[in-house]
Protein backbone atom coordinates (compact mmCIF):
# COMPACT_ATOMS: atom_id res chain seq x y z
CA UNK A 1 0.00 0.00 0.00
CA UNK A 2 0.99 3.65 -0.63
CA UNK A 3 0.82 6.68 1.78
CA UNK A 4 1.10 10.35 0.48
CA UNK A 5 3.30 12.58 2.15
CA UNK A 6 -0.77 13.94 3.86
CA UNK A 7 -1.28 11.12 5.62
CA UNK A 8 2.66 9.98 6.80
CA UNK A 9 1.62 11.35 10.51
CA UNK A 10 -2.48 9.34 10.80
CA UNK A 11 -0.52 6.89 12.17
CA UNK A 12 1.90 7.53 15.24
CA UNK A 13 2.41 3.70 15.89
CA UNK A 14 4.40 2.98 12.75
CA UNK A 15 8.13 3.09 12.48
CA UNK A 16 9.32 5.32 9.73
CA UNK A 17 11.92 3.59 8.02
CA UNK A 18 14.16 5.72 5.29
CA UNK A 19 16.31 2.89 3.53
CA UNK A 20 18.75 5.88 1.60
CA UNK A 21 22.39 6.12 2.43
CA UNK A 22 23.85 7.40 5.62
CA UNK A 23 24.68 10.13 4.06
CA UNK A 24 21.48 11.07 2.11
CA UNK A 25 20.14 10.71 6.00
CA UNK A 26 22.17 12.73 7.50
CA UNK A 27 21.97 15.47 5.00
CA UNK A 28 18.01 15.87 5.67
CA UNK A 29 15.43 12.74 6.87
CA UNK A 30 11.88 13.49 8.23
CA UNK A 31 12.12 13.52 11.86
CA UNK A 32 11.59 10.55 13.87
CA UNK A 33 12.46 8.57 10.88
CA UNK A 34 15.18 5.94 11.03
CA UNK A 35 17.95 5.26 8.74
CA UNK A 36 17.46 1.17 7.44
CA UNK A 37 19.83 1.60 4.78
CA UNK A 38 20.33 -0.57 1.49
CA UNK A 39 23.47 0.81 0.13
CA UNK A 40 26.25 1.85 2.21
CA UNK A 41 27.33 5.34 0.57
CA UNK A 42 30.26 3.72 -1.44
CA UNK A 43 27.50 1.53 -2.98
CA UNK A 44 24.96 3.71 -3.82
CA UNK A 45 27.91 5.66 -6.17
CA UNK A 46 29.03 2.71 -7.69
CA UNK A 47 25.39 1.94 -8.71
CA UNK A 48 24.67 5.67 -9.67
CA UNK A 49 28.17 5.63 -11.74
CA UNK A 50 27.35 2.57 -13.90
CA UNK A 51 23.40 3.67 -13.97
CA UNK A 52 24.76 7.16 -15.63
CA UNK A 53 27.65 5.46 -17.93
CA UNK A 54 26.37 2.34 -18.76
CA UNK A 55 22.48 1.33 -18.18
CA UNK A 56 20.31 1.36 -16.00
CA UNK A 57 19.99 -2.87 -15.98
CA UNK A 58 23.42 -3.07 -15.21
CA UNK A 59 22.73 -1.01 -12.19
CA UNK A 60 19.89 -2.85 -11.29
CA UNK A 61 22.54 -6.02 -11.54
CA UNK A 62 25.07 -4.19 -9.62
CA UNK A 63 22.81 -3.00 -6.74
CA UNK A 64 21.31 -6.72 -6.41
CA UNK A 65 24.83 -7.95 -6.10
CA UNK A 66 25.30 -5.56 -3.12
CA UNK A 67 21.80 -6.25 -1.88
CA UNK A 68 21.68 -10.02 -2.21
CA UNK A 69 24.00 -11.48 0.44
CA UNK A 70 22.40 -8.72 2.91
CA UNK A 71 18.91 -9.73 2.65
CA UNK A 72 18.43 -12.35 5.50
CA UNK A 73 20.21 -10.03 7.56
CA UNK A 74 17.72 -7.30 6.87
CA UNK A 75 14.95 -9.30 7.60
CA UNK A 76 16.65 -9.81 11.29
CA UNK A 77 17.52 -6.38 11.76
CA UNK A 78 14.18 -4.62 10.89
CA UNK A 79 12.28 -7.19 13.23
CA UNK A 80 14.41 -6.32 16.11
CA UNK A 81 14.79 -2.37 14.85
CA UNK A 82 10.55 -2.51 15.24
CA UNK A 83 9.48 -5.13 17.49
CA UNK A 84 6.98 -5.92 15.07
CA UNK A 85 5.06 -2.64 14.33
CA UNK A 86 3.69 -1.35 11.13
CA UNK A 87 6.48 0.51 8.94
CA UNK A 88 6.10 2.92 6.38
CA UNK A 89 9.29 2.74 4.03
CA UNK A 90 10.32 5.18 1.85
CA UNK A 91 13.74 6.55 -0.54
CA UNK A 92 14.56 9.14 -2.59
CA UNK A 93 11.70 9.21 -4.89
CA UNK A 94 9.69 5.87 -3.43
CA UNK A 95 11.15 3.60 -6.67
CA UNK A 96 13.43 0.73 -6.74
CA UNK A 97 15.11 1.24 -3.10
CA UNK A 98 11.66 0.88 -1.01
CA UNK A 99 9.81 -1.02 -3.13
CA UNK A 100 12.36 -3.98 -2.71
CA UNK A 101 12.93 -3.84 1.03
CA UNK A 102 8.55 -3.64 1.09
CA UNK A 103 8.44 -7.02 -1.16
CA UNK A 104 10.55 -8.76 1.17
CA UNK A 105 9.69 -7.59 4.32
CA UNK A 106 6.29 -8.08 3.27
CA UNK A 107 7.01 -12.06 2.62
CA UNK A 108 8.28 -12.04 5.70
CA UNK A 109 4.70 -11.21 7.36
CA UNK A 110 5.70 -7.58 8.22
CA UNK A 111 2.50 -4.59 8.15
CA UNK A 112 4.53 -2.20 5.29
CA UNK A 113 3.52 0.54 3.46
CA UNK A 114 5.84 2.82 1.21
CA UNK A 115 5.69 6.72 1.06
CA UNK A 116 4.03 7.54 -2.61
CA UNK A 117 7.08 9.74 -4.16
CA UNK A 118 9.70 9.31 -1.32
CA UNK A 119 11.43 11.71 0.36
CA UNK A 120 11.19 14.25 -2.56
CA UNK A 121 7.70 14.00 -2.34
CA UNK A 122 7.65 14.71 1.43
CA UNK A 123 10.20 17.74 0.95
CA UNK A 124 7.62 19.16 -2.00
CA UNK A 125 4.25 18.83 0.42
CA UNK A 126 6.08 20.60 3.13
CA UNK A 127 7.23 23.39 1.16
CA UNK A 128 3.91 23.85 -0.25
CA UNK A 129 2.41 23.46 3.19
CA UNK A 130 4.20 26.07 4.79
CA UNK A 131 2.63 28.77 1.57
CA UNK A 132 -0.85 27.58 1.67
CA UNK A 133 -1.07 27.19 5.63
CA UNK A 134 -1.54 30.66 7.14
CA UNK A 135 -1.00 30.69 10.65
CA UNK A 136 -2.01 33.55 13.57
CA UNK A 137 1.82 34.33 13.98
CA UNK A 138 2.48 37.05 16.54
CA UNK A 139 6.46 37.84 16.43
CA UNK A 140 7.99 38.80 19.64
CA UNK A 141 11.02 41.63 18.56
CA UNK A 142 13.42 43.34 20.28
CA UNK A 143 16.95 44.44 20.86
CA UNK A 144 19.87 41.76 22.12
CA UNK A 145 19.52 40.82 25.38
CA UNK A 146 16.08 41.05 26.17
CA UNK A 147 15.58 37.80 27.07
CA UNK A 148 13.18 36.89 24.24
CA UNK A 149 13.96 32.71 24.44
CA UNK A 150 13.09 33.05 27.98
CA UNK A 151 9.86 35.02 27.63
CA UNK A 152 9.12 32.38 24.33
CA UNK A 153 9.31 29.70 27.21
CA UNK A 154 7.50 31.31 29.31
CA UNK A 155 4.54 32.23 26.64
CA UNK A 156 4.82 28.25 26.22
CA UNK A 157 4.39 27.63 30.27
CA UNK A 158 1.07 29.58 29.89
CA UNK A 159 -0.09 28.12 27.20
CA UNK A 160 0.72 29.38 24.68
CA UNK A 161 1.84 28.16 21.10
CA UNK A 162 5.61 28.46 20.52
CA UNK A 163 7.95 27.64 17.68
CA UNK A 164 11.48 28.58 18.38
CA UNK A 165 13.33 28.99 15.83
CA UNK A 166 16.70 29.37 17.90
CA UNK A 167 15.78 26.05 19.54
CA UNK A 168 15.58 23.74 16.25
CA UNK A 169 18.29 25.58 14.14
CA UNK A 170 21.05 25.39 17.71
CA UNK A 171 21.69 28.51 17.65
CA UNK A 172 21.27 31.88 19.56
CA UNK A 173 21.25 34.04 16.02
CA UNK A 174 24.34 36.46 16.61
CA UNK A 175 27.77 35.92 15.89
CA UNK A 176 28.03 34.82 19.66
CA UNK A 177 25.21 32.10 18.96
CA UNK A 178 26.82 29.21 18.55
CA UNK A 179 28.60 28.82 21.78
CA UNK A 180 27.30 26.20 24.27
CA UNK A 181 25.10 25.10 21.29
CA UNK A 182 25.35 21.80 19.57
CA UNK A 183 25.95 21.39 16.06
CA UNK A 184 23.64 22.58 13.71
CA UNK A 185 21.60 20.56 11.95
CA UNK A 186 21.82 21.49 7.98
CA UNK A 187 19.81 23.52 6.13
CA UNK A 188 17.31 20.93 5.09
CA UNK A 189 17.28 19.30 8.43
CA UNK A 190 16.39 22.66 10.24
CA UNK A 191 13.57 23.35 7.71
CA UNK A 192 11.97 19.25 8.18
CA UNK A 193 12.69 20.23 11.93
CA UNK A 194 10.44 23.56 11.47
CA UNK A 195 7.75 21.53 9.71
CA UNK A 196 7.47 19.37 12.11
CA UNK A 197 6.78 21.91 14.50
CA UNK A 198 4.84 24.24 12.27
CA UNK A 199 2.40 21.27 11.15
CA UNK A 200 1.03 20.56 14.47
CA UNK A 201 0.21 23.97 15.29
CA UNK A 202 -3.59 24.74 16.03
CA UNK A 203 -4.16 27.61 12.94
CA UNK A 204 -7.05 29.35 15.08
CA UNK A 205 -4.85 30.06 17.83
CA UNK A 206 -2.11 32.76 17.93
CA UNK A 207 1.62 31.03 17.48
CA UNK A 208 4.71 33.29 18.95
CA UNK A 209 7.89 33.02 17.16
CA UNK A 210 11.06 35.75 18.04
CA UNK A 211 12.12 38.02 15.47
CA UNK A 212 14.66 36.46 13.32
CA UNK A 213 16.90 36.87 10.59
CA UNK A 214 16.71 35.03 7.48
CA UNK A 215 19.73 33.42 8.22
CA UNK A 216 20.25 31.70 11.48
CA UNK A 217 23.69 30.69 12.43
CA UNK A 218 24.11 28.94 8.84
CA UNK A 219 20.66 27.85 8.06
CA UNK A 220 17.89 29.42 6.34
CA UNK A 221 14.20 30.07 7.49
CA UNK A 222 12.47 28.51 4.13
CA UNK A 223 10.79 30.75 2.34
CA UNK A 224 6.80 29.88 2.89
CA UNK A 225 7.39 30.50 6.36
CA UNK A 226 9.81 34.06 6.22
CA UNK A 227 6.76 35.31 4.29
CA UNK A 228 4.24 34.88 7.09
CA UNK A 229 6.92 35.81 9.68
CA UNK A 230 7.45 39.41 7.65
CA UNK A 231 3.65 39.89 7.23
CA UNK A 232 2.76 39.41 10.86
CA UNK A 233 1.99 41.44 13.89
CA UNK A 234 5.24 42.71 15.90
CA UNK A 235 5.56 43.79 19.38
CA UNK A 236 9.22 45.28 19.95
CA UNK A 237 10.17 44.89 23.67
CA UNK A 238 12.34 47.72 25.17
CA UNK A 239 14.08 46.98 27.97
CA UNK A 240 17.02 48.97 30.22
CA UNK A 241 20.75 47.77 28.75
CA UNK A 242 21.75 47.58 32.07
CA UNK A 243 19.13 44.42 32.51
CA UNK A 244 20.28 43.30 29.27
CA UNK A 245 24.11 43.15 30.18
CA UNK A 246 22.76 41.58 32.89
CA UNK A 247 20.83 38.99 30.85
CA UNK A 248 23.74 38.39 28.25
CA UNK A 249 25.91 38.21 31.38
CA UNK A 250 23.38 35.02 32.46
CA UNK A 251 24.18 33.39 28.93
CA UNK A 252 27.94 34.07 28.26
CA UNK A 253 29.53 34.44 31.40
CA UNK A 254 30.27 31.08 31.82
CA UNK A 255 32.10 30.36 28.52
CA UNK A 256 35.89 30.84 27.90
CA UNK A 257 37.67 34.45 27.35
CA UNK A 258 39.09 32.33 24.09
CA UNK A 259 35.78 31.69 23.36
CA UNK A 260 34.22 34.78 23.35
CA UNK A 261 37.38 36.66 21.15
CA UNK A 262 36.71 34.64 18.67
CA UNK A 263 33.30 35.69 18.37
CA UNK A 264 34.03 39.02 18.57
CA UNK A 265 36.36 38.49 15.93
CA UNK A 266 34.05 38.02 13.49
CA UNK A 267 31.87 40.96 14.09
CA UNK A 268 35.22 42.81 14.44
CA UNK A 269 35.15 45.07 10.84
CA UNK A 270 31.19 45.81 11.75
CA UNK A 271 32.64 46.67 15.54
CA UNK A 272 35.90 49.18 14.10
CA UNK A 273 38.95 48.52 15.06
CA UNK A 274 38.98 50.61 17.68
CA UNK A 275 35.99 49.20 19.18
CA UNK A 276 36.70 45.62 18.36
CA UNK A 277 40.44 46.47 20.54
CA UNK A 278 38.54 47.85 23.44
CA UNK A 279 36.26 44.79 23.34
CA UNK A 280 39.50 42.60 23.61
CA UNK A 281 41.06 44.53 26.03
CA UNK A 282 37.71 44.29 28.23
CA UNK A 283 38.24 40.44 27.96
CA UNK A 284 41.68 40.48 29.03
CA UNK A 285 40.86 42.10 32.04
CA UNK A 286 38.00 40.08 32.76
CA UNK A 287 35.57 43.27 32.17
CA UNK A 288 32.82 41.27 30.54
CA UNK A 289 30.07 43.96 30.75
CA UNK A 290 32.51 46.47 29.18
CA UNK A 291 32.54 43.85 26.24
CA UNK A 292 28.88 43.19 26.00
CA UNK A 293 28.07 46.76 26.42
CA UNK A 294 30.71 47.37 23.10
CA UNK A 295 28.76 44.50 21.20
CA UNK A 296 25.66 45.99 21.99
CA UNK A 297 27.01 48.96 20.56
CA UNK A 298 27.01 47.10 17.16
CA UNK A 299 23.94 44.93 17.48
CA UNK A 300 21.24 47.43 18.84
CA UNK A 301 22.42 49.74 15.31
CA UNK A 302 21.93 46.96 13.08
CA UNK A 303 18.42 46.05 15.33
CA UNK A 304 17.19 49.10 14.46
CA UNK A 305 18.64 48.91 10.80
CA UNK A 306 16.19 45.59 10.43
CA UNK A 307 13.55 46.81 12.32
CA UNK A 308 12.92 50.11 10.17
CA UNK A 309 13.03 47.80 7.37
CA UNK A 310 10.47 45.50 8.63
CA UNK A 311 7.02 45.47 7.06
CA UNK A 312 4.90 44.10 9.60
CA UNK A 313 1.74 45.65 9.27
CA UNK A 314 1.60 46.36 13.17
CA UNK A 315 4.07 47.27 15.23
CA UNK A 316 3.54 48.27 18.90
CA UNK A 317 6.45 48.63 21.37
CA UNK A 318 6.25 47.34 25.30
CA UNK A 319 8.55 48.79 27.27
CA UNK A 320 8.97 46.52 30.20
CA UNK A 321 11.94 47.03 33.73
CA UNK A 322 12.33 45.06 36.78
CA UNK A 323 9.62 42.65 36.18
CA UNK A 324 9.51 38.57 35.86
CA UNK A 325 9.79 36.85 32.50
CA UNK A 326 5.92 35.27 33.55
CA UNK A 327 4.71 38.72 33.85
CA UNK A 328 6.45 39.91 30.63
CA UNK A 329 4.67 36.80 28.87
CA UNK A 330 1.10 38.36 30.62
CA UNK A 331 1.82 41.84 29.47
CA UNK A 332 2.70 40.24 25.37
CA UNK A 333 -0.46 38.00 25.82
CA UNK A 334 -2.63 40.97 26.60
CA UNK A 335 -0.98 42.81 23.60
CA UNK A 336 -1.81 40.05 21.45
CA UNK A 337 -5.75 40.14 22.46
CA UNK A 338 -6.19 43.30 20.97
CA UNK A 339 -4.57 42.71 17.65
Amino acid sequence: MKIQPAKIWTDLSQVILDVRTPAEFAKGHIPNALNFPLFSDEERKVVGTIYKQKSAEEALVKGLEFVGPKMSGFVTDVEQLTLGKKMLIHCWRGGKRSESLSWLLKLAGNKVSTLSGGYKAYRNFAAQDFLEKQLKMKILSGKTGCGKTEILHALREQGEQVIDLEGLANHKGSAFGALGEQEQPTTEQFENNLYEAFRQIDPERTVWVENENRLVGKVFIPEGFWKQMKAAPLINLERPISERVDIIMRHYGDFSIEGLKAAFGKIKKRLGGQNYQAAILALNENDLKTAIKIALYYYDKAYQYYLDKNESPNQEKLAVENITNQVIAEQVVAWSSQH
